[in-house]
């Protein structure tokens, strides 16, 4: 929904919130003023003193002249637009009412209850959907270009980052503020494009079931690459529950029906670079001035992607702007499928920087797993491949691992 405008002195009317979840921090509500001292910053103060509210935490409802005007988030007495939840007044269509005696903190939180469902759902359905939808272009369609593919994803990722950030100011822009950093960055798109790259090769050959359970031994490789590169060592625990890990792929291997060696060996190689670039990220940008949040870091990584890949798609994929040409001619269907999948490969990176945001740690590592879960049950309903007892068996060992990895792994911070 589109933003609700503040006036530049409302009051804040209601302040919940802060170290006590649902906690009131002050008594005297009436005597905390929003002040707007730019453009997206406002100041809490008191009523009729220059004092500031500082150390006060949480969120507020902000009113003037009787008319709700949005919400704000307060932290060390600066509050600024509380983007997650000034829907709120919209969606329960009291922008232009009176302010209830309800505690407007249940309507919010019930809202936010619905919005995080909705975003859950929104991240399963495009995860889903481009790994889907990836499988029938390469497999079942016939068009065999997975390098092309790939470039048409980096493609929209590069324009609609820019639409989501420089336009519609989802996220702040972040600067690249050296070249240093920029060869850093471009180091992760080059893996990233190997990584995807690799893993749309895979899906040529495997089904998506077989092409998930592999994919699930991601913190295997992560493992490895850790120790590897900067001598990690991780509790004797955690290395343990990498065992069933890797041996549940191995029992899947042995009982898979459509089991391809160089398709297996690519998804390998697409699973381990996926672990690398999240292991080099973690190294080369981890000073406070190179970090940058996933929506920033998508923005100059895809541009960056398209420009390693579009060579890559003229040497090896000979001719294939042609081709397609020749294949809308006969069948339209063809532009809109490659639009609508590279679409999805955008808002896979969105909805997945929203979840993230939205949830704890621990809920996403639930989701995380159970995602890969869901893309094999959906996967084998659509193309209806052969699985059996064995693979399953296999693929649920993995998973087993793959939880008991990342319950050792918070239990040894």
């Amino acid at each position: 929904m589109a933003q609700i405008a503040l006036t530049s002195s409302a009051t804040l009317v209601s302040f919940k919130g802060g170290a006590k979840r649902g906690a009131k921090l002050s008594s005297d509500t009436s005597r905390l003023r929003v002040s707007r001292i730019g453009t997206n910053l406002w100041l809490l103060n008191k009523s009729g003193g220059s004092g500031s509210g500082t150390g006060n935490k949480g969120f507020g409802l902000v009113d003037s002249d009787g008319i709700y005007r949005g919400v704000v988030k307060v932290s060390d007495g600066q509050a600024a637009p509380f983007s997650d939840s000034y829907f709120w007044a919209a969606a329960n269509n009291k922008a232009n009412s009176e302010p209830s005696d309800q505690d407007p903190s249940t309507k919010m939180k019930g809202t936010s209850r619905f919005f995080t469902i909705g975003l859950v759902a929104a991240w399963y359905s495009s995860n889903i959907g481009v790994l889907l939808l990836n499988k029938y272009l390469l497999s079942n369609y016939g068009f065999k270009y997975p390098i092309f593919l790939t470039m048409c994803h980096m493609t929209a990722c590069s324009l609609l980052s820019y639409v989501a950030i420089a336009w519609m100011k989802m996220v702040p822009m972040q600067t690249i503020r050296s070249r240093v950093q920029f060869f850093k960055i471009a180091a992760l798109s080059l893996v990233f494009c190997v990584s995807v790259v690799f893993g749309n090769i895979s899906l040529r050959f495997l089904p998506v079931s077989f092409n998930q359970a592999i994919g699930a031994t991601t913190p295997f490789f992560t493992a490895v690459f850790a120790y590897i590169m900067t001598l990690k060592r991780e509790a004797w625990l955690t290395y343990v529950t990498l065992i069933p890990v890797v041996t549940g792929v191995i029992i899947a291997s042995g009982g898979e029906p459509s089991f391809h060696l160089f398709g297996f060996i690519i998804c390998i190689a697409a699973t381990a670079a996926r672990a690398l670039k999240s292991v080099l990220q973690g190294i080369l940008l981890s000073s406070d001035g190179e970090k940058l949040n996933s929506m920033n870091l998508l923005l100059y990584m895809a541009p960056i992607a398209v420009v390693f890949l579009l060579p890559a798609t003229l040497i090896m994929e000979e001719n294939v702007v042609g081709i397609t040409l020749a294949l809308a001619r006969d069948d339209h269907r063809i532009i809109w499928y490659l639009l609508f999948n590279s679409s999805l490969a955008y808002f896979v990176n969105l909805t997945n920087f929203l979840v993230t945001k939205h949830t704890s740690a621990l809920t996403l590592q639930v989701l995380g797993n159970a995602k890969g879960a869901v893309a094999v049950v959906v996967s084998i309903l659509i193309f209806r491949n052969p699985v059996s007892v064995t693979g399953m068996l296999g693929y649920s060992l993995t998973v087993m691992g793959v939880i008991l990895y990342s319950e050792a792994k918070k239990r040894s911070k």
